[in-house]
């Protein structure tokens, strides 16, 4: 559907790969094909290979390129839901009986998803510390498929050395997941690092609207990513066509998006790191950060979403997301609006009495693309 933009860079590959101008009618955007099914010439004559939109659909096609080219995969697909994106891959790589690494600071719903609903179905899996690549190797056994990595993570802005951790899984025999939404193909390149999979929710900064839910996997290899595409096909949680143009739509400013993130969100933890109510502020970019020497190896920028703990406790946290009135109280992320959230109560409520269970008087920021004054005087207010 579109040219080879492999030579080009990130900034014109975010805007041209994918989208070749419609041949009807000269549209410079994909058309949105909002179509079930399509005319075969005959039994079998399929007209670009389409015959159902569950199988294949030309806007989620020219997403898919899109998505494989910016991250340097061959493969790329897209889902409703990062979650959906998430149990299609595992469902393709495990059986039961077999065990899976993963972080001890994740995504709420991705753990949910492996206490809850994978494990009942055989797998296993042992929580380690992957910003130490040696406590990784330490949880693997023969029996280990997958390691599971989020860097920056979830809702505590660990940092894990990719290359370092993808040596300890190709040694294992296993496959290296990289959950690569806090960074975004932009900021971060997980596949050159020596990941198998990168894991998006293009709900948060690919789509950077919050206005479209929506998952992708991008696979290194042409083959893994063949096998990922039939169980998307077979499972059939696919992103609708509108989706899938909203997303790639958000995609073409991801680079500008992702520059003013980063630059606000460096302003915002320097004034945390001044103020007297701020304990801990934890953001990458920050030289006393423990992973922030890796991070300035394998980013390009810190990215948009900052984590502070703040005295008094839980209901201190809880008052300042109450205070707040620029930052919008609201789960999600990496929208073009600044949101705050209370991760023990909001989004990470499921790992409470886990290994994952985050400190209660944590207040999680995504920093939007608002004026850095404004939103500092918010904080500030919100802070007392």
């Amino acid at each position: 559907m579109s040219d080879d933009h492999s030579v080009h860079s990130f900034e014109t590959r975010a805007i041209h790969a994918g989208n070749t101008a419609d041949p009807l009618t000269g549209a410079v955007v994909p058309p949105i094909y909002q179509v079930s099914t399509y005319k075969q010439d005959g039994v079998g004559g399929l007209r670009g290979g389409y015959e159902y939109s569950r199988s294949a659909n030309p806007t989620r096609t020219a997403l898919e390129e899109n998505l494989a080219a910016i991250e340097g995969g061959r493969r790329g697909l897209a889902f409703a839901s990062g979650l959906a994106a998430e149990d299609a891959l595992l469902r393709t790589l495990l059986a039961p009986g077999a065990h899976v690494v993963i972080p001890n600071d994740a995504y709420g719903g991705t753990f949910r998803l492996f206490a809850k609903v994978v494990q009942r179905w055989g797998v296993d899996f042992s929580v380690a510390d992957t910003s130490d690549p040696a406590a990784v190797r330490a949880a693997v056994n023969d029996r280990t498929k997958v390691i599971w990595v989020e860097t920056p993570s979830n809702p505590l802005l660990g940092i894990t050395d990719i290359a370092a951790v993808a040596d300890v899984a190709r040694s294992a025999g296993a496959k290296l997941v990289v959950d690569n939404t806090f960074a975004s193909p932009y900021l971060q390149q997980p596949i050159a690092l020596g990941a198998d999979v990168v894991v998006h929710s293009l709900t948060k900064y690919m789509g950077g609207h919050s206005d479209v839910v929506g998952g992708a996997l991008i696979a290194a290899d042409a083959e893994l990513g063949e096998e990922l595409a039939y169980h998307q096909n077979a499972m059939g949680a696919v992103a609708g066509p509108f989706d899938a143009w909203l997303v790639l739509r958000g995609i073409k400013t991801l680079p500008v998006r992702m520059d003013r993130h980063s630059e606000n969100a460096e302003r915002v933890a320097e004034m945390l790191t001044r103020h007297p109510k701020v304990t801990q502020v934890l953001y990458p970019g920050l030289p006393e950060h423990p992973g922030h020497e890796v991070a300035a190896k394998q980013m390009k920028a810190f990215g948009g979403m900052v984590s502070f703990r703040v005295e008094g406790g839980e209901a201190a946290a809880v008052a300042v997301c109450d205070r707040a009135k620029l930052f919008t109280l609201g789960e999600s992320l990496g929208g073009v609006e600044s949101l705050i959230e209370h991760p023990g109560r909001m989004t990470h409520a499921s790992v409470v009495g886990s290994a994952l269970e985050v400190p209660g008087d944590l207040v999680r920021l995504s920093v939007g693309i608002e004026a850095a004054d404004d939103l500092l005087a918010d904080l500030k207010q919100a802070l007392g």
